[in-house]
């Protein structure tokens, strides 16, 4: 099986940039497309991006487009999301997830692991 632990979350002003790793453990970790979600306060956990195994294909939601980039190194077991150009509205925890099946859903509910989260704030 596959463990995620996220890291590199914290506070940055508006504007400014973070970049998240998630370190996997366990077997095969280069067969698994990765993704990463997010949740703020109140709101529904919802899709930033993901990447398939393999590394070729990217996808990502709108509002980040341009903005984020995910990326995965299967020699080191890491996928990390380099966020730049912060909003107030990227608040939230962010969640690395693994799905062995697909190709990086949109929708959490395919994933079968997921990590403990890392909470990213944006101040205005």
């Amino acid at each position: 099986q596959v463990q995620l632990v996220e890291s590199g979350g914290g506070l940055v002003q508006a504007g400014g940039s973070l970049r998240l790793s998630c370190a996997a453990s366990g077997r095969t970790f280069s067969s698994y497309s990765m993704s990463w979600f997010r949740q703020a306060p109140g709101k529904e956990r919802e899709f930033v991006a993901a990447i398939r195994r393999g590394g070729g294909n990217t996808d990502y939601v709108d509002f980040v487009k341009g903005r984020f980039t995910i990326s995965r190194d299967d020699a080191k077991n890491t996928v990390s999301l380099q966020m730049n150009s912060l909003k107030p509205e990227d608040t939230g925890v962010y969640y690395c997830a693994a799905e062995s099946s697909g190709w990086g859903s949109r929708s959490p509910i395919p994933y079968d692991y997921w990590g403990q989260g890392t909470q990213v704030t944006v101040s205005s």
